[in-house]
Formats: C-alpha cells, structure tokens, sequence
C-alpha cells in the first residue's frame, strides 16, 4: 500500500483563487514594475497590493449590481490606481472580466469611516480569494470615498 502525503501549504493553496488567473502575466509584471516605479515598493510589497487590488476589481465586478459599496483602503487604493492609469492594460481586464464592460472608478471627495473597508475584505474573502489582512486592516478606520448606495469600486 502506497500513501501519499499532502503538503498543507499545497492544500490550502488550492482553497483560494488565484487573481494571477485574471491578468496576463507580462501586464502583471508591468503593474508590479510601476508600483515599484512610483511608491517606495519593494517587489513583495508591490506583489502583495496587486494581489489585494485584483482581487478587490474581479470581486467588485462579480457583485456589481448587489449595492454592497465596496470601497478599498488608501493602500489597496494606490494599486488600484495603478492598473487604473494604464488604461489599455485596465480596460482590457474589464472588458474580459465584465463582459465586455468597463468598471468606472468614481470616488467621492470626503472618506466616510463607517467600516466599508473591513466589510470589502470580507466580502472578497467570502468570494474565494485569499486576502492579506494586515494591508486592509491598516485602513478599516480610513474608509475608501464610495458614493452611498452605489456599485462603486
């Protein structure tokens, strides 16, 4: 008889969906090359936001409609704004990812503090991606400026 062991770390891997998936790998390479370009990034750091950031856009596309106001933390939010800014690479995401629509980014001008940011966490969890919890709990009392009762991201 012939048994095999499972790694733990394989196991638990394979829990969570991966947001590579989402995006091309040389567009990834991109987005963490401009991260570390513009912010005082390492590779890790940068690789760590761009995770949290797909993770957070294919989520909102997937609950879009739901009125949930998933906003991200200031962190999170700089990735965001990064793939954002390169519009071609983004716009293709979106067209791929949200059937064929694009995912606006309109943020309020004053931040609101009334916990969207731990509920967006969770919300991307529940979704199935693993999220790293210290980038959003750093920002759970600076909450993300997301129109009241909108689908923004």
């Amino acid at each position: 008889m012939t048994l095999l062991a499972i790694e733990p770390e394989a196991a638990e891997a394979s829990e969570f969906r991966d947001p590579r998936a989402y995006v091309k790998p040389e567009v990834w390479d991109r987005e963490i090359a401009l991260l570390m370009r513009d912010n005082p990034f390492d590779e890790v750091m940068a690789t760590r936001l761009f995770h949290a950031a797909v993770s957070y856009l294919v989520t909102a596309m997937e609950k879009w409609g739901q009125s949930l106001e998933m906003c991200c933390g200031r962190i999170v939010d700089i990735a965001v704004h990064v793939f954002i800014l390169d519009t071609r690479n983004y716009r293709e995401f979106c067209a791929e990812h949200f059937d064929g629509r694009f995912l606006e980014h309109i943020p309020e001008i004053a931040f609101k503090y009334d916990g969207s940011v731990e509920r967006t966490a969770q919300i991307i969890a529940d979704n199935g991606f693993e999220v790293d919890w210290k980038l959003w709990e750093a920002d759970y009392a600076k909450c993300g400026p997301c129109s009241p009762g909108s689908n923004c991201h």
